[in-house]
């Protein structure tokens, strides 16, 4: 069998050509191909126009006249910079805030925005430092469940010509200037001992109230008397002591004094005014 050199060389070269076209179209195919995941779409440019997001899943595009912007539409969280603050009784702190966000309209990140993420966190630091900064420290400390409110609703309400929906906004960190802390101490533990104070000054006058109506019904039943007498000394009998006194009515040794120096002398009547 006799090969013909030029028609093997044709051969080949027809080979290689068909090879090209094949790369060349898988090439093209690939381009014009795009898995979008579930949590991303793409916003396409057809000739520079906005001809809307596509996805998830299998998206054609048209190459080089279509040009695809991938967007996340995740949760994104974003640590604000701690930023100092003068509260609105002067009080200079410096405080930081965490924002959660998302994309809701692809298109509108896009085309609304240049960089929707970094718009959003110089935002986010504007509004901390004006909402912090028009309260009193004592609110900052209190109501940080209010504020956080406050800037999440106008943060939310600046974006949202964007497409982006701030879901919550928290206040991290507050830190006070080193005299402020002292001061702070200082009040709280006269806090502590008012509160201390009062609580011992109802207590006295509970067992006051409670020892006044004991007297009185010891003044309607003396038979009390004689019982708070007889716990008394079971009492003092209980205790590890060298010495024991026992209370003794008067009453009960009257007659043994009076017979040892006789009866005490009456008292003088006070003298009566003449009419």
């Amino acid at each position: 069998m006799i090969i013909n050199v030029d028609e093997l060389a044709s051969l080949f070269s027809n080979i290689g050509s068909w090879i090209g076209i094949i790369f060349i179209a898988l090439l093209i195919l690939s381009s014009a191909v795009k898995i979008v995941p579930e949590y991303k779409r793409l916003v396409i440019f057809r000739l520079g126009r906005l001809a809307g997001s596509r996805g998830p899943g299998i998206v054609f595009i048209i190459p080089i006249i279509d040009r695809p912007v991938s967007v996340d539409l995740r949760i994104l969280t974003m640590d604000v910079p701690v930023q100092e603050v003068i509260t609105k009784d002067n009080v200079p702190i410096k405080v930081n805030a965490v924002v959660y966000f998302r994309v809701l309209d692809p298109s509108h990140s896009v085309v609304e925005v240049e960089n929707y993420v970094l718009a959003t966190s110089q935002l986010a630091q504007t509004t901390l430092r004006s909402v912090v900064g028009s309260v009193e420290l004592d609110e900052v400390l209190s109501s940080r469940e209010k504020i956080n409110h406050e800037l999440q609703k106008i943060i939310d309400e600046r974006t949202d010509p964007w497409g982006i929906k701030v879901s919550a906004v928290e206040v991290k960190e507050l830190e006070l200037p080193e005299g402020m802390k002292r001061a702070m101490a200082r009040q709280a533990e006269a806090e502590r001992e008012r509160r201390a104070k009062i609580i011992a000054a109802e207590g006295e006058l509970q067992a006051a109230t409670k020892l006044s109506e004991a007297a009185q019904q010891m003044e309607v039943s003396p038979i009390t008397l004689q019982l708070r007498y007889l716990q008394t000394i079971r009492e003092i009998g209980g205790e590890k002591s060298s010495t024991t006194f026992f209370p003794i009515p008067i009453d009960l040794v009257r007659p043994f004094v009076e017979r040892a120096f006789g009866p005490a002398p009456d008292k003088p009547a006070a003298p009566r005014e003449n009419a």
